[in-house]
């Protein structure tokens, strides 16, 4: 593919888009994607005797604990 058929960051506007990324909905350079992706809290939290769960949440973190009662 031409460099110049390449879209333009949409936070920067600076940079042409590597290819692989030219693909996203709103393709963004790596330096603007990696300060999107750094405002983005996660939690990641282990389920008793299964996997790991993602939590982006806060509020779907709290009853996750079956041995502590009820929540409400």
């Amino acid at each position: 593919m031409e460099d110049y058929h390449l879209p333009i960051c949409t936070k920067c506007y600076a940079v042409r888009v590597e290819p692989h990324r030219a693909k996203m909905l709103r393709p963004t350079c790596m330096s603007c994607g990696e300060v999107l992706a750094k405002e983005v809290k996660r939690t990641v939290v282990p389920m008793h005797k299964s996997n790991y769960l993602l939590i982006t949440d806060l509020n779907d973190l709290k009853g996750i604990n079956n041995k502590g009662g009820n929540f409400r």
